[in-house]
């Protein structure tokens, strides 16, 4: 199954990310390439489905069921920053901040926060991403 790495937008998500200023926009769109290509790249993931979720671009594994709904977000009471959110039910962050807590900052147990004025690094934020796209997959093979 070929699994791509940049697809055409749902037309009700493009929306959503044409409401963020530029340069947020910029750097979401940046976080979703990283997505897809982290999920062509990781076995077993599948394909992604990209939706809204609370109004927000959100990313799963539903034909798989591997991995943990991503989420980006950005809000006008935080213009300088967004965040990429993952399930507060997950150990996720706990593993995110163990590994990277020297290079990304958090919000409690459920976002990675980066400013807009940080350049995208894919090391460590590509890890991450593989990680959640393969959390329920991961968790079962501990079980």
């Amino acid at each position: 199954m070929m699994v791509t790495t940049d697809p055409s937008q749902p037309p009700e998500v493009a929306d959503v990310f044409d409401t963020y200023p530029p340069p947020i926009r910029s750097k979401l769109l940046a976080i979703r390439h990283l997505i897809f290509k982290s999920a062509a790249a990781t076995k077993g993931v599948g394909p992604i489905s990209e939706t809204l979720k609370w109004g927000e671009p959100a990313y799963l594994t539903q034909e798989t069921k591997a991995g943990s709904t991503i989420r980006l977000g950005w809000k006008p009471s935080m213009a300088d920053s967004f965040a990429i959110y993952f399930n507060c039910q997950t150990s996720l962050i706990e593993t995110f901040r163990r590994l990277f807590s020297d290079r990304l900052s958090f919000e409690g147990n459920r976002a990675i926060i980066i400013k807009a004025s940080d350049d995208l690094d894919e090391m460590p934020l590509g890890p991450c991403i593989e990680m959640a796209l393969s959390y329920h997959r991961t968790k079962r093979k501990r079980a």
